[in-house]
């Protein structure tokens, strides 16, 4: 079956990767590990670019070498967000034994990645509308694809299948329900899958051989 596979980048790194050592993940392999028979037609990775910050000025350097290292698989690109980033007044709550002892207010930049779910809806669709796939694997279990999901599998009548990003550790997680109304199965991504699933750690593309991070 001729499957395309849209890649949340932000939610699976966070629901998946971040803190454990899979951080150098190749999706083409994922992929290939849990869709047998299927043929991948396009891998498309929704991101937006890091910015550093004091306590981690080296973030952005680490980012372009992954964002590097995926683009030596055929057939995948890398579709671009951005993040907004503004002071905004946001409430502080002290507690204890659940109980507020006190509620104040701090001034604080919130960061928010902005394009990246749309970006996936609307190349979701539109690949469904020109016949691009058979079936469409989604990297995500964010809710505000559902109505992308919807259009996709009851209009288009292609085949929508929901690769889970949360962690078996956190059973109460049910975020990815939505997607599933829409999808013909869902599959949890688990850590033996992504253990299994990485890049060497030395690659070569165009501009020459490259490593993993070391102080990933």
């Amino acid at each position: 079956m001729r499957t395309n596979v849209y890649v949340d980048g932000f939610n699976l790194y966070y629901r998946a990767v971040k803190d454990t050592p899979y951080r150098w993940l190749d999706i083409a392999k994922l992929c290939r590990k849990l869709l047998p028979g299927h043929t991948l037609h396009r891998i498309k990775y929704f991101t937006a670019r890091v910015r550093g910050y004091r306590s981690d000025p080296g973030k952005p350097t680490r980012q372009q070498v992954y964002l590097r290292a995926l683009e030596t698989i055929k057939g995948l690109s890398i579709v671009y967000g951005h993040f907004r980033s503004n002071k905004k007044e946001m409430p502080l709550v002290l507690q204890e034994d659940r109980k507020c002892l006190k509620a104040s207010h701090a001034l604080v930049y919130k960061t928010e990645e902005k394009g990246s779910d749309v970006n996936l809806a609307v190349e979701l669709v539109c690949d469904a509308f020109r016949n691009d796939f058979e079936a469409a694997a989604i990297i995500s279990n964010d809710s505000d694809l559902l109505r992308a999901t919807k259009i996709v599998a009851r209009e288009l009548r292609k085949t929508i299948i929901v690769l889970n990003p949360s962690q078996p550790q956190n059973p109460d997680d049910r975020s990815w329900s939505q997607l599933a109304k829409y999808a013909s199965k869902v599959i949890d991504i688990k850590p033996e899958h992504l253990a299994k699933s990485l890049f060497p750690k030395t690659l070569k593309d165009k501009n020459g051989e490259f490593h993993k991070p070391s102080t990933w």
